[in-house]
């Protein structure tokens, strides 16, 4: 299977101007994505997965290192790349439908029919046909969230990158959203890389886990996920399951007690 995102031994320090020094961020990892896998990444609290991402999103410089997509390096945000963050960020002025064509807008490389059809295509493959016209405010926050997946996915990126994109919402709600998403990615065949604290949703949506250290965070190890696909949110109660989950959990909280933190930051 081809390679779609290469991170090849990425460093990245942050300067703490007052301090007049460098706190290293994260440390020579080395990590490929293939083209359609979807990869979840999990670590303890400050481990630097949300640096990780910004990085790969193009909107954080780093200092060693390359990031490559298709061969191409980033250098900065582009149209193979879009991001889902965990609060939608929906323009409220602007109707779902107009939410969902602002990226392809600002991409301006889609003529107006095909923006409106892909608009629509995407609206119904996340399941709000018939909330075109609604706002945001009128949605519930597991709604807006599909909205925010359909304006990422209808500007076609290559690879879509995912920042715990589901923590705000309830349990019960996120719960649903996961299987909805497994839904919508089986439709849309994207690379997916999913930062998330819960290690057994990145168990459960994921092909493989990548498991960071604590900082400076390197990649300590990678576990592949044997389940097979569709799945159920009944998967969660496989021995199997609680299994892996409680595999990589012990390996998160050897990296929580060697920084000694506090359990509870670690999931």
């Amino acid at each position: 299977m081809a390679v779609k995102l290469q991170i090849d031994h990425l460093t990245k320090r942050y300067s703490l101007q007052r301090e007049a020094k460098q706190v290293l961020a994260l440390n020579d990892i080395t990590l490929g994505v293939n083209d359609g896998e979807f990869m979840a990444v999990v670590g303890p609290s400050g481990c630097g997965k949300t640096s990780l991402m910004n990085i790969v999103a193009g909107l954080l410089p780093y200092d060693e290192g390359t990031v490559s997509i298709d061969g191409k390096k980033v250098h900065g945000p582009g149209t193979d790349r879009a991001v889902v963050f965990q609060h939608a960020s929906l323009l409220p002025w602007r109707s779902i439908l107009g939410n969902v064509r602002y990226g392809m807008e600002m991409q301006k490389r889609f003529d107006e029919a095909t923006m409106q059809e892909r608009a629509e295509h995407f609206i119904k493959l996340v399941g709000l046909s018939g909330f075109e016209k609604h706002y945001p405010g009128e949605l519930s926050g597991g709604m807006q969230q599909r909205v925010n997946l359909a304006r990422a996915l209808a500007a076609d990126p290559v690879v879509l990158l995912m920042d715990e994109p589901f923590a705000a919402l309830d349990a019960q709600t996120r719960e649903f959203m996961q299987s909805e998403l497994l839904k919508i990615w089986t439709k849309a065949k994207k690379t997916v890389v999913f930062i998330t604290h819960q290690i057994n949703e990145a168990v459960y949506l994921a092909d493989r886990v990548a498991v960071l250290s604590s900082r400076p965070g390197r990649l300590k190890k990678i576990f592949d996920v044997p389940f097979d696909r569709p799945r159920t949110l009944q998967l969660k109660r496989d021995p199997r399951f609680l299994a892996l989950e409680d595999e990589i959990w012990k390996l998160i909280e050897e990296e929580s007690d060697r920084m000694g933190m506090v359990v509870e930051d670690a999931i």
